[in-house]
């Protein structure tokens, strides 16, 4: 009876007017932030499936105009997009594999109030994020190590990240209670036992940030490969994107499988087609995962980022 008086009282709580204004403006102010955000995403997937004239003379705003898979087509059928599929996938999978465990290994240490030297440590790690060598020591370094115009000038200078250390170590802090480790040591298992078997199951969420902060960094680089890859067969996606984009340098080949006169028709809108088109198309597999680990996202990033 107690419970059915709370519930009843506080179902019949009004809002005020002035939290009535509030929440309008709020819910008003929301959406037209999606509609900022949300807008060139809609523009960019309706002019990709529009035809060249309709690209060409604008006529394209919120729908696809004159239906056409010419973008598509040309990009599908241009081979370096598919090398630079397989190179970024290699890279994603691959980096994001030794980012998070070399993550788990430096957080958990770190993490444990017994280990000596953590707090020198982490200020260590921390001074990094303010100060760094620079651009040119860097390009020294990876030449000095002989890993220039090879798949580890991709992977190894961003093994780390130490903002990830940070939110991952606060994580297990307030996760893994220091309890845990004692019952373990009793039943006989050693750390590495005990990271695998009980911190890295407790921390699902965590990890699962982890995971898509590096994924999409990877899947985004482009920068590195532009200062340590000559190879074009070594190329990520993303700096064919950029060669596109930026500097307008579209490849005759991939207009080849197209008609004559369509290309004569409008070589600029086709050219504005085809950047429409291997947006999407390098835009597709990260949208595709976000969703599926975006409960986690939330979740992780709110825990690791208290102050521990």
């Amino acid at each position: 009876m107690m419970a059915d008086a709370q519930l009843g009282e506080r179902r019949s709580i009004r809002m005020s007017r002035g939290d009535r204004v509030y929440s309008l403006f709020n819910h008003l102010f929301l959406a037209f932030a999606l509609l900022i955000v949300l807008y060139p995403l809609v523009y960019i997937i309706s002019s990709s499936f529009s035809s060249v004239k309709a690209v060409l003379s604008g006529h394209v705003w919120l729908w696809p105009v004159d239906l056409s898979l010419d973008g598509y087509r040309a990009v599908i059928n241009y081979s370096k997009t598919w090398i630079g599929y397989a190179n970024t996938l290699v890279y994603t999978v691959v980096g994001t594999g030794i980012n998070v465990v070399l993550t788990i290994l430096a957080a958990y240490p770190l993490s444990r109030r017994d280990m000596a030297g953590r707090g020198f440590i982490m200020f260590l790690m921390t001074f990094t994020l303010l100060f760094h060598g620079g651009l040119i020591p860097t390009y020294v370094l990876i030449q000095k190590l002989g890993i220039m115009n090879t798949r580890w000038a991709m992977l190894l200078p961003t093994a780390l990240g130490v903002w990830n250390v940070i939110i991952t170590r606060t994580y297990y802090q307030s996760y893994v209670p220091s309890e845990l480790l004692e019952a373990a040591k009793i039943d006989g298992a050693s750390d590495f036992s005990f990271v695998w078997r009980v911190v890295i199951p407790l921390s699902g969420a965590i990890t699962a940030v982890n995971v898509l902060f590096y994924a999409v960094g990877h899947w985004n680089s482009y920068f590195p490969a532009l200062l340590y890859l000559h190879d074009q067969n070594l190329f990520p996606l993303q700096l064919f994107l950029r060669q596109v984009l930026i500097i307008n340098d579209i490849d005759a080949d991939m207009m080849h499988d197209l008609d004559t006169a369509l290309i004569d028709e409008g070589r600029l809108g086709l050219m504005e087609l085809i950047k429409f088109a291997i947006i999407i198309v390098a835009s597709v597999p990260v949208l595709c995962i976000y969703p599926f680990v975006q409960k986690h996202f939330i979740k992780g990033v709110m825990i690791g980022s208290l102050k521990g």
